[in-house]
C-alpha cells in the first residue's frame, strides 16, 4: 500500500518502459509515477484536473485534463495539448479514458454540477500524418458520468460503465472501424452495493470494476456472473490496473474527497493506492498511435 492521500485517486496504468504506475489525483491536480520496488512517489503537477494517463507510442503519456488531451513528456513536463473535447462547457471536465488495439483514445466527460444525461463519450483518432492534430469524435451521448472503458481480449466487445446508470454496459465492437454497436446490460448495482466506477478486463476476459461507495472491488465472468469480491478499508475504490514484471498485481486507486470528517476518522487509508496479489494475470495496455 502507498499512503499517498489522494482526494481523488484514478486512472492506474503500468508503464512496462519504466516499470512504473501512473495514476493521477483528478481533485489533487497531480499525476503519480510510482516505483513499487522502490516504494518511491513521484509527482508532476498538471495545473488543473487531470482525470486519466495513456501511454504514448511516441514516447512519454497523453494526460486527459479538464478540456484537453496534453502530452507529457517522461521528464514529467505538460507538454502541448493535442485535442480539445467540450471547451465551450464549463460544467464539465473529461473523466476516465483507455486507448484500443488499434491506437485510438475512448475518453468521456461528467458534469460538475451533476446534470444527468449532459455528457458524452469521445474516440480520439491518431493522427494521419505527422504535424496533424488528433480527430475526436463523439461516439455515445446521453452519459452522465462517464467512466471505467475496456475491450474483450478478441476484440469483439467493449464494456463501458456509465456510474449515473448504476450499470456496467457491453457493445458489439468492430475494431477496424472503431464503431460501437447493440447495448445491451452486462451488470447492474442496484442500491446500496456501491456504483461501477473504472474497470479493466484481465487476460480471462473477466471484468474487474471499483464500486464507488462500495468499499469492495468485483470480478465478472464473460457471462456476467459475479466470479470474487476484493473488500477494501476504505468506501470508494475508483479504478484497477494489472502491473508489475508479470502483470500479476492489481493495483487499485482510491479517494477520500467523498468522505464525511467522521468517515475520514474511521477509514485512515481513504485515496491510498491498493496492491492485490489475486491469482490472476492482466493484459498489457495498448499505446497511443500504435496497433497492437
Amino acid at each position: 500500500m502507498l499512503d499517498c492521500r489522494c482526494q481523488v485517486g484514478e486512472g492506474p496504468i503500468w508503464d512496462e518502459r519504466a516499470a512504473r504506475l501512473l495514476f493521477v489525483d483528478i481533485e489533487g491536480h497531480e499525476i503519480h509515477v510510482f516505483d513499487p520496488v522502490t516504494a518511491t512517489d513521484e509527482t508532476i503537477a498538471a495545473g488543473e484536473y487531470v482525470s486519466a494517463i495513456a501511454l504514448d507510442g511516441d514516447g512519454g503519456w497523453l494526460a486527459a485534463l479538464q478540456h484537453d488531451i496534453a502530452r507529457v513528456s517522461a521528464a514529467g513536463a505538460i507538454g502541448d495539448r493535442v485535442a480539445h473535447i467540450e471547451r465551450d462547457r464549463a460544467d464539465t471536465r473529461l473523466n476516465d479514458g483507455y486507448v484500443d488495439s488499434r491506437g485510438r483514445l475512448w475518453v468521456g466527460s461528467l458534469s460538475l454540477v451533476r446534470q444527468p444525461g449532459q455528457c458524452a463519450l469521445y474516440r480520439v483518432d491518431p493522427p494521419d500524418h505527422a504535424g496533424d492534430a488528433p480527430r475526436v469524435t463523439r461516439m455515445l451521448a446521453g452519459v452522465t458520468n462517464s467512466n471505467g472503458i475496456d475491450w474483450s481480449p478478441d476484440d469483439r466487445l467493449m464494456y463501458y460503465a456509465d456510474t449515473g446508470t448504476r450499470r456496467i454496459d457491453v457493445f458489439d465492437f468492430d475494431a477496424a472501424s472503431g464503431t460501437i454497436t447493440s447495448r445491451r446490460p452486462f451488470a447492474a448495482f442496484p442500491e446500496p452495493r456501491g456504483k461501477p466506477d473504472g474497470l479493466i478486463i484481465d487476460a480471462e476476459g473477466c471484468v474487474w470494476v471499483a464500486l464507488w461507495q462500495g468499499s469492495a472491488v468485483r470480478r465478472y465472468t464473460p457471462d456476467g456472473r459475479l466470479d470474487r469480491e476484493i473488500e477494501l478499508p476504505v468506501s470508494c475504490p475508483t479504478k484497477c490496473a494489472f502491473g508489475g514484471a508479470d502483470f500479476d498485481t492489481l493495483f487499485i486507486t482510491t479517494a477520500h474527497k467523498a468522505l464525511t470528517p467522521e468517515q475520514r476518522a474511521r477509514e485512515p487509508h481513504a485515496g491510498s493506492l491498493f496492491a492485490v496479489r489475486t491469482g490472476v494475470v492482466g493484459r498489457r495496455p495498448n499505446f497511443f498511435g500504435r496497433t497492437t
